[in-house]
């Protein structure tokens, strides 16, 4: 089976990786020379774990190739994915000129039966416009040849994107036809022959389903930071109360912890896509506007909790920051409560010390030499007068609290991910300050 997988950001890169893994023939196609170059070199433009091991064993046994050129390759593929970005506009809607920019171009180029499939996130009602950019290329060729289009969103989490995809918990596929179920059945049977769910609806399902389930975590996420900044009112503690309400198999425990707010390239903008495409359709999603604003709010909760510790007062305060990344796993900074945080605590004139295990050469193409980069965590930390956890990677779980001490001015920790126990943290000396917890 031949596939063209337009697009190789975060979403069309592991997509066509892992298909070429189980032994498909992928052409992985992008406009960015600069990008197509070093894959082809091996160099690949995004983190995550597994992925360039996977990419240099398929390209390796042939399976796996870069182009710029999608008219040279779009003539023997039985199957192409739209996988490029789909921003949001200032008002919040998925801009899909690139999605439909690929379209047109495969219709200009098709000479076969083909299976166009969105794999971008895109609101409901744009397979629809890609089919008719299809077809209106064709309309202006005389051609009347056959195609499919279909949605087959993602539901990959990074920094376990290969997992996510190779033993996926659903693949949720929306189609028009027959010969349109059967091609997709065809090439996703590798991942399902474990039993993970094949799950075809109809597309404009299959298109809301993406929005629907993003819009859910990040709904879980934000209802947990709002309780948890009312647990640290009243003196409740969040941790107890997670534990309380995880316990119950009708919530579950994913997605309830509480933090600074979530950032990455999917929930804010999905999101907000979502609460617009309501909008163009005459309906208020109430909720997810309550959502947005909680999570805005909650960025600045760590900062706010360190302007209260230095009375209003944090000119020429240094401030060391362990993570950048709005998760672990990933160098993903797009929307990560490292730029709000950072951003206030400049304007108010702190020097920033901060220290990622992956992320700080995205952090100098965001916030350039605003902040100073550490060569370790303990780094960072010298001649400190406080330390805010922002991103909870592993190595900061269990560190040296003696060295810690020894290195900054005064030991005191502002933990945005609730990744320490405050009693234990107490007995080693620290002034310790969490999210939801009264201190």
């Amino acid at each position: 089976m031949q596939v063209i997988i337009v697009g190789t950001g975060y979403v069309g890169l592991v997509t066509g990786t892992c298909f070429a893994d189980v032994g498909v023939n992928v052409t992985c196609m992008d406009i960015d020379k600069v990008k197509i170059e070093n894959l082809k070199k091996g160099i690949s433009p995004i983190y995550e774990p597994g992925l360039d091991e996977m990419i240099e064993k398929n390209v390796v046994k042939g399976r796996l190739r870069f182009s710029t050129d999608i008219s040279s390759c779009v003539n023997n593929a039985d199957v192409v994915f739209i996988a490029v970005g789909t921003p949001p506009d200032e008002d919040g809607s998925a801009d899909l000129q690139y999605v439909l920019s690929v379209a047109a171009e495969v219709g200009r180029n098709m000479n076969k039966y083909l299976m166009v499939v969105t794999k971008s996130t895109v609101p409901v009602g744009t397979a629809q416009k890609v089919r008719s950019a299809v077809q209106a290329e064709l309309d202006k060729r005389g051609s009347k040849i056959e195609f499919d289009v279909a949605s087959n969103p993602e539901f990959l989490k990074e920094g376990a994107a290969i997992d996510d995809f190779m033993k996926p918990d659903r693949i949720v596929i929306g189609v028009e036809s027959a010969k349109g179920e059967e091609v997709m059945s065809h090439l996703y049977k590798p991942f399902v022959m474990n039993g993970h769910p094949l799950i075809f609806m109809d597309i404009p399902s299959a298109e809301m389903t993406k929005y629907a389930a993003n819009s859910m975590l990040a709904t879980k996420i934000s209802f947990m930071n709002d309780v948890a900044n009312l647990c640290e009112i009243v003196g409740a503690d969040i941790n107890m109360v997670r534990k309380g309400i995880g316990s119950d198999s009708r919530i579950g425990t994913k997605f309830i912890y509480p933090g600074i707010g979530y950032g990455g390239s999917c929930f804010p903008k999905d999101v907000k896509a979502l609460i617009k495409s309501a909008s163009e359709n005459g309906y208020d999603m109430r909720v997810l506007k309550a959502v947005e604003d909680v999570n805005n709010d909650q960025k600045s909760v760590l900062f706010n909790k360190v302007k209260k510790y230095f009375n209003d007062n944090l000119k020429g305060k240094v401030i060391a920051l362990w993570g950048l990344s709005f998760k672990p796993q990933t160098d993903d900074m797009r929307e990560a409560p490292s730029l709000v945080i950072i951003k206030k605590l400049i304007e108010s004139g702190c020097k920033v010390k901060a220290y990622d295990p992956v992320a700080m050469e995205e952090s100098q193409r965001r916030v350039g030499n605003t902040i100073e980069y550490a060569k370790d965590p303990y780094d960072a930390l010298k001649d400190s007068d406080c330390l805010l956890v922002i991103t909870e990677w592993t190595e900061f779980r269990l560190p040296d609290y003696a060295l810690m001490k020894k290195l900054m001015k005064k030991p005191v920790i502002f933990d945005g991910r609730n990744i320490y126990n405050k009693k234990e943290m107490k007995e080693e000396g620290f002034d310790y300050f969490c999210i939801g917890i009264k201190c």
